[in-house]
């Protein structure tokens, strides 16, 4: 009897809801606009305030010249004897400027130290790096050596991901790369009892040269 009673009431509260008009319903969304406000300082700022906050190591580089001695004293100060480099384009480039290097792939799981690649583009609001399968690089110079140099010019830096997948699209068209992938600091996990490890899943240390290509 309660339970038929308790069915009744329900049933009636449904009833005069239905009778009732429709709610207002607020105007369809406008998924064109941005879900993020507006960015408040500037770009290249606001990169290396993010990017540093996420553990990475930044190094502004006025022009070429600057880079290649800021990383001629980067690899002195570490001790990197075997630096990777694959890209035929950034190989030349560091030939020129009498930087040593490992072009090849010998003895890289052994010798693996250090990694230098270039990337797709820099995301202001993340810190993030965008880099991609598409150059010789490939996957595994990103991921596999314990620090992963990326040098990186101030051109490729836009404020959000979206505008950074549309760079992507703009410059591979219906060929895009296999993997993309946003890089925000050094591999890092606490899975295992809540303790902060680095280099779980790839490089312990995030190294970015940014070449400042807008004073030329």
């Amino acid at each position: 009897m309660y339970e038929a009673k308790s069915k009744e009431i329900v049933l009636r509260k449904v009833r005069e809801a239905l009778a009732k008009s429709a709610p207002f319903l607020p105007p369809t969304p406008d998924f064109s606009t941005s879900v993020y406000g507006p960015l408040l300082e500037d770009l290249s700022v606001l990169f290396a305030e993010t990017f540093i906050r996420n553990s990475g190591t930044f190094v502004y580089c006025e022009n070429e010249e600057d880079f290649f001695d800021q990383l001629f004293e980067f690899k002195k100060e570490r001790g990197i004897d075997n630096l990777y480099v694959w890209e035929p384009t950034l190989k030349k480039i560091l030939h020129a400027g009498g930087i040593n290097f490992n072009g090849t792939e010998d003895d890289f799981i052994n010798n693996a130290q250090a990694a230098l690649t270039t990337c797709e583009a820099l995301v202001a609001r993340t810190g993030s790096i965008l880099v991609s399968s598409a150059n010789a690089s490939g996957r595994r110079l990103s991921v596999y050596p314990a620090m992963h140099l990326v040098v990186a010019k101030l051109s490729q830096l836009v404020p959000d991901i979206k505008q950074a997948l549309q760079f992507v699209q703009e410059k591979y068209g219906k060929r895009l790369p296999s993997m993309l992938s946003l890089v925000s600091g050094p591999s890092r996990t606490a899975d295992i009892e809540k303790t902060l490890v680095m280099g779980a899943h790839g490089p312990k240390e995030l190294i970015l040269f940014l070449v400042d290509d807008h004073s030329d």
